[in-house]
């Protein structure tokens, strides 16, 4: 018995000298509202920022040739400048944030410069078979204005099912359609060697779709009027420089 009490007195001067438990720590605070917000603009922002080079190039080259007089080459060469810069920017940026380096130099010269040459080479050369409504419309796409083909080959990478159906235009074509010959159609050869306007296909887009591309060229610095010649389409031309 002597023994067992001598243990029970050892115990409860075991539990006397042990420290008091530490209390739980306080709960973490909510998060503000407004990171939330955050978290839900960054996609938009994202698509934003990479689409201004893209909107540099197209936008830039027509106010360079329609308000400061550029000639056409000389306008898109300074547009493409820009937006080249622009992505030389954000490559800079995303390789500081991976290596610790900018390397503005590098990635100017093997980046930037080389994505923006080869959509313009691709954009003034190239219409896809399936984004043209006939031969002819593709034998007369390098006739088009270069500030159009940039467009047009811009818009069929977002939306596949773009289609030109018509560019170039003669006297003899109002008369094949059985329409008044307009001397003043776009779709004419104009002065300085280019067709300034095109048709796109609307049939069968539907309603906010083809509101959607109207608006975009609208802001691109383009014309746009939707009508009914031989068939419904959206017409697109580039003014001539005042």
């Amino acid at each position: 018995m002597d023994r067992l009490e001598e243990l029970r007195r050892e115990v409860a001067r075991e539990r006397r000298a042990r420290p008091a438990p530490a209390p739980p720590p306080p709960p973490a605070p909510a998060r503000p509202r407004v990171f939330r917000w955050r978290r839900l603009l960054v996609v938009p922002l994202g698509l934003v920022l990479l689409g201004l080079p893209v909107v540099t190039l197209l936008r830039g080259s027509t106010a360079l040739y329609l308000h400061a007089g550029w000639p056409t080459w000389a306008a898109l060469a300074g547009a493409a400048a820009v937006a080249a810069a622009l992505v030389a920017g954000y490559a800079a940026l995303l390789s500081r944030k991976l290596t610790g380096r900018a390397r503005l130099r590098f990635v100017a010269t093997w980046i930037a410069a080389p994505l923006v040459v080869a959509h313009c080479v691709h954009g003034l050369l190239f219409l896809a078979r399936v984004n043209a409504k006939t031969d002819d419309v593709r034998t007369y796409y390098r006739a088009l204005h270069p500030a159009l083909r940039l467009a047009v080959s811009t818009f069929v990478i977002v939306d596949d099912g773009q289609v030109v159906t018509d560019i170039h235009r003669t006297a003899a074509d109002y008369d094949r359609m059985r329409l008044p010959v307009y001397e003043s159609s776009l779709h004419f050869r104009q002065a300085d060697g280019w067709v300034h306007a095109m048709d796109l296909r609307t049939i069968g887009r539907g309603r906010v779709r083809n509101w959607v591309t109207a608006a975009s060229f609208r802001l691109l610095g383009f014309r746009t009027l939707r009508h009914v010649g031989t068939a419904d389409h959206l017409h697109v031309s580039l003014p001539l420089p005042p």
